[in-house]
């Protein structure tokens, strides 16, 4: 339950857009390595945290399946080639094993196989590299029952007064794990992973690959 009751009030002055998933995007930032040279953005939309970290890193690569999104990501990015955006399905694309010094996901996962997914996030991350997934549950249980009705005024009060939106044409799609099936898979998979659950319906993922 630890950093259910975080801020969602807090906002960039320069952001195009708010909504639930930019609302991570500061949290996410502050875990890029110092120095970052490669950091891979999976299920990147419209780029907009790709851009954010090439301010961080030398060079960002964004993948997502969908062309809308890429396309709206190409173009945003023109004229930064430290900026790479790649259309394909992660799971299955060729990108380099052990070469990201950073990976980060945000509301991305629960569209492909988690385990899988993780897996191959873990695999390209670079040894002392820095894994961030933010994703999307249901609720299960009493207890995750009890949080979601918690923190529903939050929420709501959140999107109006921050007029929530986002890119149109953002393929969405239902959760189909309990955020306790997230947990347990995750420290499975990820062994010392940080997880933590968010006010605004999401959780966070938060591990650094050890080094050899």
């Amino acid at each position: 339950m630890t950093g259910l009751y975080d801020d969602p009030m807090r906002r960039s002055a320069a952001e195009p857009y708010w909504n639930t998933n930019v609302a991570r995007h500061p949290g996410i930032l502050r875990t890029v390595p110092e120095g970052c040279g490669e950091a891979l953005d999976v299920g990147c939309g419209d780029g907009l945290l790709a851009r954010k970290l090439a301010e961080r890193a030398k060079h960002v690569t964004g993948i997502d399946k969908s062309p809308d999104m890429i396309a709206c990501a190409r173009e945003s990015a023109a004229g930064h080639p430290q900026l790479t955006f790649v259309e394909g399905d992660f799971l299955t694309a060729e990108l380099p094993g052990a070469a990201y010094d950073f990976v980060c996901s945000v509301t991305t996962i629960h569209h492909m196989d988690f385990e899988a997914a993780l897996v191959r996030m873990r695999e390209l991350l670079r040894p002392g590299g820095m894994l961030v997934v933010v994703g999307l549950a249901c609720e299960a249980s009493v207890t995750e029952w009890a949080m979601l009705i918690a923190a529903a005024p939050i929420v709501r009060i959140a999107k109006v007064l921050r007029r929530a939106r986002g890119p149109q044409g953002m393929p969405v799609t239902d959760p189909q794990m309990s955020y306790g099936q997230v947990r347990t898979a995750a420290r499975r998979l990820l062994p010392g992973v940080r997880y933590r659950r968010h006010v605004l319906r999401r959780y966070s993922l938060t591990w650094e690959k050890p080094a050899r």
